[in-house]
């Protein structure tokens, strides 16, 4: 069935468990990670990223991900991942997407809200909940110890109230892509922020941490949880394992799906999500 953020992370916020976004770019990724919701039965956030529109736009992918969303048997949010442009999240919210994330994080602080705040009411409009973001997750850096990147949690509370967000993804030390090494992550703001802030909290930068890094951030606030690095690796490895001579891309098909679904199914029993659905 197809749902809003509000509507999966209130629950998981409340019984302290994270739900994983698992961004997509073709039919087999989308298979796999719905197919490992339906058999955890789990609730599941899926999508793209307006980075990831160079391999597959947000009207292709609407054409399977928003019927599959509907049809299955436990609540999927079809969400569009850091927005950048007005344009592309309008084009979003039109197709039918439930959940959208404007990121203006890179943004003076009082820019950020004033756009983010702007967009909450377009997108209530459609009916779709808003993630924003406040501080910055880095691109394949690790922590530099800079201050002004992280989540500060008095102006975490204050941007919540201003622009009435469903969602904010918080800066903790994590970063997006594959790290060069081991993330610090600061685990004390974490907490902090939590207990200040009434609305659910996300976590960027989510492939590559460990288990105990995952758990430790669901138990101190964490509740959504954006995942794509790992499950793109997971069907990139499957076509290279599954391809000899003569085998063709329908010889693969399944592999790669079977794949990210494996590594989707890890991801949600460390968050905790079975059985939530």
């Amino acid at each position: 069935m197809l749902v809003t953020l509000r509507e999966v992370l209130k629950d998981a916020q409340a019984k302290r468990y994270g739900v994983g976004l698992f961004n997509t770019v073709n039919l087999e990724m989308a298979k796999g990670v719905l197919a490992a919701a339906e058999e955890l039965k789990s609730p599941v956030i899926i999508g793209t990223a307006e980075v990831l529109l160079p391999y597959a736009s947000l009207e292709e992918l609407t054409y399977f991900l928003l019927p599959m969303a509907q049809k299955a048997s436990v609540p999927v949010v079809l969400h569009y991942d850091h927005g950048l442009t007005e344009e592309k999240i309008l084009e979003a919210l039109k197709l039918g997407f439930s959940s959208i994330m404007y990121d203006c994080s890179t943004d003076s602080y009082e820019s950020n809200i004033s756009r983010v705040a702007q967009m909450v009411k377009i997108a209530r409009l459609f009916g779709a909940s808003v993630e924003g973001e406040l501080g910055h997750v880095g691109a394949n850096e690790s922590s530099t110890g800079d201050d002004s990147i992280y989540t500060q949690p008095e102006e975490a509370l204050d941007f919540v109230h201003r622009t009435g967000v469903d969602a904010l993804a918080v800066a903790i030390g994590t970063a997006h892509g594959a790290y060069k090494e081991k993330p610090r992550l600061d685990i004390q703001r974490l907490a902090r922020i939590a207990q200040m802030v009434p609305t659910p909290l996300v976590l960027h930068g989510g492939s590559g941490l460990t288990d105990e890094d995952f758990r430790n951030c669901v138990a101190n606030g964490i509740a959504k949880i954006n995942i794509f690095t790992d499950i793109n690796c997971a069907a990139a490895q499957a076509a290279h394992d599954s391809w000899q001579a003569g085998r063709g891309l329908t010889d693969l098909q399944n592999e790669i799906t079977e794949a990210v679904k494996q590594e989707t199914m890890k991801k949600m029993r460390v968050f905790g999500s079975a059985g939530r659905g």
